[in-house]
């Protein structure tokens, strides 16, 4: 027990402001930087009773957890989040990307939504422990939220697809306002998945505004991101 905590006490996450800067032309103030180490921190304690991530070390967790997450809404999207916006992260599992996001970006109000309980539970003692005034936990399923109070209510829709392409457009675009707009965080991408996503956005009434392909600074793996507005 000692030695975890040894461990925990010790790992901190790597320098990148040069990497933030010439890959997202986009740096952590001062505050950003100790609210990344602090939840980083807050993961590694979290996972030793919660299975939260796997991804552990400093490097990784910076790189898939906190660069990732920002990589979805930083720079294309920084004049959409100089205003107030409502946001909801849809499966956020261990907050990711709505926390880092909600970290960046102060003024925004991010909803994290996931229908296990007990990753709620953990988020919801987790977010007055960052000092988070602007984020806020939802347990449920986004199928049936989408059906209540919420549909139609946010102007950004975040969500690690892990499913298929289809099925995250039809969990996130019922929630946004029109003109809002859903980005899905995709490993992989073909054109197989776009043909079946075309019919579902004709049927929802949203577009594909845009597919953008990178790599992550570190580890070189390829990554997407689709950017789906609604009409």
């Amino acid at each position: 027990m000692t030695n975890n905590k040894q461990q925990i006490t010790n790992n901190k996450l790597p320098e990148m402001d040069t990497v933030w800067q010439q890959t997202l032309n986009w740096l952590p103030d001062e505050q950003c930087k100790t609210q990344f180490q602090h939840l980083y921190k807050e993961i590694l304690e979290g996972n030793r009773q919660l299975n939260l991530t796997r991804i552990t070390n400093p490097e990784e967790f910076w790189e898939k957890h906190l660069w990732d997450s920002l990589r979805g809404v930083v720079p294309g999207l920084t004049s959409l989040l100089t205003k107030p916006q409502q946001v909801i992260d849809i499966g956020t599992g261990a907050g990711f990307p709505g926390i880092p996001v909600a970290i960046a970006f102060p003024h925004i109000q991010v909803t994290l939504l996931d229908s296990t309980r007990k990753k709620i539970n953990f988020l919801s003692d987790l977010i007055p422990r960052l000092g988070l005034n602007n984020v806020t936990t939802l347990i449920g399923r986004a199928e049936a939220i989408r059906q209540q109070q919420h549909r139609k209510q946010y102007d950004l829709a975040l969500i690690r697809a892990v499913g298929k392409v289809s099925v995250c457009a039809e969990y996130a675009l019922p929630l946004l306002k029109t003109g809002g707009l859903a980005i899905l965080y995709r490993g992989h991408w073909n054109d197989e998945e776009k043909d079946a996503l075309i019919p579902v956005l004709e049927q929802l009434g949203g577009v594909i505004e845009s597919i953008e392909q990178f790599t992550t600074p570190l580890s070189n793996s390829v990554r997407h991101c689709l950017y789906l507005r609604v009409k």
